[in-house]
């Protein structure tokens, strides 16, 4: 008789998830993960822990890379609990793309992007949607409300209308109107505050204890995006052959992504997935226009000041103040790592450089992050054997002001379309 095997027991019913509970990222105080909940009572962000021993005995490597191509491949390091309760539009495994011809041209030919524009709504948004959402609605909650830039206002309206899930989403007065298109089409009640997303998030707070059930996923006041985030960590070592590369690029907001990547890592390594290599160096990208987290990381703070009249066409990246501020530094300083902020007018010179070497309408956030390793390697941190990954956090199509249409192009007669038609052929 063949033995069972040591992921599947006769008889018993096999774990989806290796969640165990939820710690808090200042105080340390424990909180039960099978009820909802928002910030600790310290008033600081709650973190999902697993039974990492657990997740090994459940899986490997070599049965991850067995299963669909999608972020749900990792469940065990993810908080749902059943394949039953998952919320999907297909969401996960984006590119990990070359970019020989932009790495040359910045002086790091070993370029890699991490390509979200791919992904469920355009934006890597939709991972910590798919796996808030779920959550949420395995939880029980009536409704979800969140205060938003715009892209993930709009990822969060798509996943709760997938869960049948009312939402309420207030966006910063000068969020896109693609985004807020795209709640409405989605059935989300839309607000738009006047002013920026703290204004927004002032607003959420006082409208939902007048709505019984509903829950404020705003950035990082519940504990599930960061772990939808997180997996674009996961994806990249599983697309690297479980190697780490030398650097990550990311562009920092709220945080929520550099956060995530680091906890990714981190897990990876308990899990002995990754063995003792040195983890990436975490670089955090901002705008000189709204760089709290550059200012304090130069300053060797733990903690950001509000920025004053921030303002940048990144708009994604146009906050404040983070709620997870320390976690960002501490990731920072953990790593080696570092930040950057960058003018609106380099990075967009960038974003048309992306386009035009490698065929790539990146968000200007991503483009950002361009900017940041052209300034990296000019400075000599950057090396120029060093593997760095930038990340592209959704696609251009949703800026279409930041490309502007330029001259129209020439009209062609019937003759020389024919003409051009045969040399093409």
């Amino acid at each position: 008789m063949r033995p069972a095997s040591r992921v599947q027991q006769v008889g018993v019913v096999r774990p989806y998830s290796a969640l165990s509970h939820l710690e808090c990222a200042r105080c340390g105080a424990v909180r039960d993960a099978a009820v909802v909940q928002g910030l600790c009572g310290c008033g600081s962000p709650l973190l999902a822990r697993y039974d990492l021993a657990k997740a090994a005995a459940l899986a490997d490597r070599a049965e991850i890379g067995r299963r669909p191509a999608d972020l749900w491949r990792y469940h065990e390091l993810l908080p749902v609990s059943g394949a039953g309760r998952v919320v999907s539009l297909g969401e996960g495994m984006t590119p990990l793309l070359a970019m020989p011809r932009l790495g040359l041209a910045l002086g790091v030919p070993r370029l890699l992007m991490k390509d979200e524009s791919l992904i469920p709504t355009g934006t890597f948004k939709a991972r910590g949607a798919a796996v808030g959402v779920s959550r949420a609605a395995e939880l029980g909650v009536a409704g979800v409300a969140m205060a938003t830039n715009g892209n993930a206002g709009a990822a969060w309206a798509a996943y709760a209308a997938r869960a049948g899930l009312p939402s309420l989403v207030v966006m910063a007065a000068d969020a896109p109107a693609v985004n807020r298109a795209e709640c409405r089409a989605f059935g989300a009640e839309l607000r738009v505050a006047d002013g920026s997303i703290a204004d927004a998030a002032r607003l959420v707070a006082a409208e939902v204890p007048g709505r019984p059930g509903y829950q404020d996923v705003s950035t990082l006041k519940e504990p599930y995006r960061i772990e939808g985030k997180k997996t674009m960590g996961l994806e990249i070592a599983e697309q690297l052959g479980w190697r780490l590369p030398d650097v990550i690029v990311y562009p920092t907001g709220g945080g929520v992504g550099i956060i995530g990547i680091h906890k990714a890592l981190l897990e990876l390594r308990e899990l002995g997935w990754t063995g003792q290599q040195p983890l990436p160096r975490l670089v955090a990208v901002q705008s000189t226009g709204c760089a709290p987290i550059v200012r304090a990381f130069a300053a060797g703070a733990d903690h950001s000041e509000p920025w004053p009249d921030p303002r940048t066409v990144a708009f994604g990246i146009t906050v404040p103040k983070a709620l997870g501020d320390f976690l960002v530094l501490g990731a920072l300083y953990a790593t080696e790592g570092t930040a950057v902020a960058v003018d609106d007018t380099a990075l967009l010179a960038d974003q048309r450089l992306v386009a035009h070497l490698e065929g790539s309408f990146i968000c200007p956030e991503g483009a950002a992050c361009v900017t940041a390793v052209r300034r990296l390697r000019e400075s000599g941190w950057l090396a120029e054997a060093d593997q760095v990954v930038v990340l592209n956090t959704g696609t251009g199509l949703k800026y279409p002001h930041t490309m502007p249409p330029g001259e129209p192009a020439p009209a062609l007669t019937a003759s020389a379309a024919v003409r051009t038609d045969r040399r093409a052929g």
